[in-house]
């Protein structure tokens, strides 16, 4: 018998509404820190990852389209994305980028003029001209531009490898999905050694 579907299972909606409110307005690129800042204080607080397991619309939205709709080859990713090294060498490199990102940032706050494009896999600058920054400062839109950039890249890559593997391949070496298990396992060691 089917499981009942509950709310959190139409998150994928949340996803798609996103990236597409993002191509029209950049601005709408700051919601996207709810998919950044939640599944770390869910990790912190609860010490689980159940927002990978069940409220993380990216990867419902690969399982939907990948595996409802047939667009996956469905095979078994390599073995390497998800070993240890390549997880936390991955991890370090978005993070790398990340930061280049809020130091981008920080330049058009001290007066460094706005690049108004959006970074696809980190080297192919799109130009977002047709958007409208003039009522917010700079920085504000600056950092729209890069965190869109990130989220549009993180979906790239989950669709290649949707295709490519089993839909939800990119759940295997998704940073924040390495970020939360550290968190967890840091979380419980520190647990078992205060019972001790």
């Amino acid at each position: 018998m089917p499981r009942h579907k509950e709310w959190y299972d139409y998150l994928w909606v949340f996803s798609v509404i996103y990236l597409s409110l993002g191509f029209f307005n950049i601005l709408f690129a700051w919601l996207g820190m709810i998919c950044f800042i939640t599944p770390l204080a869910i990790s912190v607080i609860r010490g689980n990852k159940a927002y990978c397991n069940k409220y993380c619309g990216r990867g419902q939205l690969f399982a939907l389209i990948g595996g409802r709709l047939g667009i996956s080859r469905k095979k078994a990713p390599p073995r390497f994305l998800a070993s240890k090294w390549f997880r936390y060498g991955f991890l370090t490199f978005f993070m790398t980028m990340f930061g280049f990102m809020l130091y981008s940032t920080y330049l058009v706050f001290a007066g460094a003029t706005l690049k108004k494009a959006v970074t696809l896999l980190w080297v192919f600058k799109l130009p977002w001209n047709w958007v409208d920054t003039s009522f917010v400062h700079p920085w504000i839109a600056q950092f729209a531009f890069g965190f869109y950039g990130v989220m549009l890249t993180s979906t790239v890559l989950g669709l290649i490898t949707m295709i490519l593997f089993k839909p939800r391949t990119w759940c295997v070496y998704c940073p924040m999905g390495t970020m939360t298990q550290a968190i967890c396992i840091l979380k419980h060691r520190n647990d078992k050694e205060r019972i001790m």
